[in-house]
Parts: C-alpha cells; sequence; structure tokens
C-alpha cells in the first residue's frame, strides 16, 4: 500500500505534556489547568476521563466548556481513530486565528496490552492537528504501568509545561520516526470471518456488491449504506493499485454494524496514513483520508504478511 501523508507548511499546532505524580494529583493539574484558561478567556476542550472532568466542571463550572466525545480505545479502537475523531471536532471549533485549548488526560483504562495506543494517538495528534491553531497539554503519570506510555509521551510532544510554561522538549521526535521504530499497532483479533473474498483490479464491482447487499440487512439506511460502499471501495481500490496485483476482503456483520479488514501483500511505507486531507490540486492520495470521514473506526497496520486496514461502521 502506497499512501503519502502531506505536512503541513507551516506547523501552528502546540502540543505539550505535563506529568503528574497520580490520580489525585492529575486531578488538582487539570482543574489549575482549566481555571486559568477560563479567566484568560480561552475556549477550552476536554478529553479526559469522567472522574476528572466533573472535577473540573465542579472547580470552574461547565460554560463556555466543550466535552470532546469518548474514544473507542483499546477495545477495538485506535490511536489513529481518535485522533482523527479529534481533527473533526477541532475543525468545526477553531474560529478563524481564535484557536482552541484542549485539555487531555492519560486514562490507563484505554493503555491496551503495552500503552501503545498513547504513542499512536500522540504521534497521530502531530499530524492531523498540525496546520490548527491549536494548543494541547496532556497529563501524563510520571511513573505509568507501562514504561511505553512514558516513552511515547516524552517522545511526542513538542513542550513541556513546567510551572504553568511552555518549554521546549528536547527528546521530542518525528511522528512517523516514532512509530517506524515501534512494534505495529496491531488491533485485537477478531473470530472467524463472516464472508472472505479475494479479488483483483477487475474484481472491485464484486466488492462493492457484498458490502451494498450485506449494508441494509445490518440496518444502514440507503444514504449511509452508499457512504460504507464509497469507503470499502476507496481502500480496497488502494490495496489492489499499489499495495498487490490481489487482495483480500473480510466482512463480519454484528449487533454494532459492519467490519471490514482488507489485506494485501504491499509495504506500508507511510505510518499514519490519511490524517490530513489532500491538497484540492493533487490528483490522487485521498481514499484513505475519505474512509476514515465515514467510518467510525479505521486503523492501518503492517506485519511480515503486509498491509491491513480495518473499518467498523454503525448504522
Amino acid at each position: 500500500m502506497k499512501v503519502e501523508t502531506r505536512v503541513p507548511e507551516t506547523i501552528r499546532l502546540r502540543h505539550a505534556v505535563q506529568f503528574h505524580d497520580g490520580p489525585v494529583d492529575q486531578v488538582d493539574r487539570a482543574v489549575e489547568f482549566a481555571g486559568a484558561a477560563v479567566r484568560r478567556g480561552e475556549r477550552l476542550a476536554l478529553a479526559v476521563p469522567a472522574d476528572v472532568e466533573q472535577a473540573v466542571f465542579r472547580a470552574v463550572g461547565e460554560a463556555g466548556i466543550v466535552s470532546l466525545a469518548t474514544p473507542s480505545g483499546a477495545g477495538g479502537g485506535s490511536g489513529q481513530t481518535t485522533a482523527a475523531l479529534r481533527a473533526r471536532e477541532l475543525r468545526a471549533l477553531v474560529q478563524s486565528d481564535a484557536g482552541v485549548t484542549v485539555l487531555c488526560a492519560h486514562d490507563p483504562a484505554l493503555d491496551g496490552v503495552d500503552g501503545g495506543y498513547w504513542t499512536e494517538l500522540d504521534a497521530a495528534l502531530n499530524v492531523a492537528l498540525g496546520d490548527l491553531p491549536v494548543d494541547v497539554v496532556c497529563l501524563y503519570p510520571g511513573f505509568p504501568l507501562h514504561l511505553e506510555v512514558l516513552e511515547g509521551a516524552q517522545a511526542n510532544h513538542q513542550y513541556l509545561m513546567v510551572g504553568g510554561a511552555l518549554q521546549e522538549n528536547p527528546r521530542h521526535r518525528c511522528p512517523q520516526v516514532v512509530l517506524r521504530e515501534r512494534d505495529p499497532s496491531t488491533p485485537l483479533v477478531l473470530g472467524p470471518p463472516d464472508l472472505t473474498h479475494r479479488y483483483n483490479s477487475w474484481q472491485l464491482h464484486e466488492v462493492r456488491g457484498l458490502v451494498a447487499t450485506l449494508a441494509p440487512e445490518l440496518g444502514f439506511d440507503p444514504v449511509r449504506a452508499e457512504d460504507l460502499v464509497l469507503a470499502v471501495n476507496e481502500v480496497a481500490t488502494n490495496a489492489v493499485e499499489h499495495g498487490s496485483p490481489q487482495a483480500e476482503i473480510h466482512l463480519w456483520a454484528t449487533a454494532a454494524g459492519l467490519v471490514c479488514e482488507v489485506h494485501d501483500t504491499g509495504e506500508l511505507t507511510e505510518p499514519l496514513p490519511g490524517m490530513v486531507a489532500p491538497h484540492p490540486a493533487d490528483p490522487r492520495g485521498r481514499g484513505i483520508w475519505i474512509a476514515r470521514q465515514l467510518c467510525d473506526l479505521l486503523h492501518v497496520w503492517r506485519d511480515r504478511t503486509g498491509t491491513h486496514v480495518r473499518m467498523h461502521a454503525t448504522p
């Protein structure tokens, strides 16, 4: 699979980390930060665990504060998916150059098996939000359960929040480098698929037909079904055009919608595909980005067998 990520010419995002000493200290720092932001008249958005959010609301009130959506997390989501969600939310919130201040906080419930969710999320945020006038401050434990959480936080943030001020982080690295140096973020293994179909570029109509047939049976209305067919077609086409002459699609019909995986034997050269909208003048390179906008979850990963994309869409 060949996908290129467009890097913004001007990085406007300021992505900072502040380390805390435990749950109580995390709440205290969140309340202090939120109160200062509100007093400065900044537009504040929260992406924090429920208990931290409630503590902030009790201390400073809810007026003018936006609660960002809860991610799917390690139980089926991915850092890529959460970053794409955050990008959609924050682009809608940003008004001209006024910008938005975002407070995030680590939630151990989303760690997964090794804490890699957070490394992937912060790296993906650096790409997806790079051109936005947004300040993102992330509260992380100084002594997390998984060392991956600490190392990822140290590598993915351009700034350290120290004493209420931003300082350059000497350990910050390019997000693509961070992800290429770690094991790929593989989602949870699903059971045997309900349907498997091998196809080539001449058989893409068969892939579209399979999805179009399944969608109404799973409760998708005609408009949402068209979105789903388009998303799967974009990914399936990319697999046989840039991955390998033949690819394979796996489908799971579930009570929560349709899960689809596309597998090809090609090499994934870009660990964060489709995180940024392509330039209107670019003739190609928009397939994965389009699919991310249409699916509830889209996760791309690699292993020794090739490149894989998992999509989940709900009616």
